[in-house]
């Protein structure tokens, strides 16, 4: 990340393997805040699937899965845009799904017409499931991030989530409407 080693610290290293002039090396602000992010990118999403399993049967994937389909009218949405709102390829949300389905917490169909879509539907199951996981949820999320924030943090940890979901988005191939979602 730093011009002098891979890791962004101290002075030693191996040297890049494309020139330097081709590189936009991190400054010392830039490179502390990546890695004040890269703490959060790795550890908070682990802090919270480990208190979601120990409080609840679900991952914290699954409830991240539940949760999008308990808000969506008739609590049904198409793969492929279940998996935009959970971040997650169609391969992996199709594993965690069948899973789902197997413990009965949610229902898969094949939407009629051209092309291979599939929606999912929460049950009965799954909705009362993910109204439990609820408020240890928010607990955790609270705990963990929004109570150690000012306000003023808070809108600015939203323009930086949503500016780098953009990036993110705008480097991320089109799905195939045919393909199998």
């Amino acid at each position: 990340m730093s011009k002098t080693a891979a890791s962004g610290v101290g002075s030693g290293g191996s040297e890049p393997a494309e020139p330097a002039a081709e590189t936009r090396w991190l400054s010392e602000d830039e490179l502390a805040a990546w890695w004040a992010n890269s703490a959060i990118m790795i550890s908070l999403p682990a802090a919270l699937d480990a208190r979601m399993q120990r409080e609840t049967p679900l991952t914290f994937f699954e409830y991240m899965v539940l949760s999008v389909l308990s808000e969506q009218p008739e609590h049904t949405l198409q793969m492929s845009d279940l998996a935009a709102r959970t971040s997650a390829s169609l391969s992996r949300l199709s594993h965690v799904v069948g899973r789902l389905e197997k413990r009965g917490l949610l229902e898969r169909a094949r939407i009629p017409g051209a092309g291979r879509r599939t929606v999912a539907t929460l049950t009965e199951d799954g909705y009362r499931e993910v109204v439990a996981a609820a408020p240890g949820h928010v607990a955790a999320v609270r705990e963990y991030l929004i109570d150690q924030l000012e306000p003023r943090d808070l809108a600015a940890l939203r323009r930086i989530g949503t500016a780098v979901s953009a990036a993110i988005g705008r480097r991320r191939p089109e799905p195939d409407p045919d393909s199998v979602t």
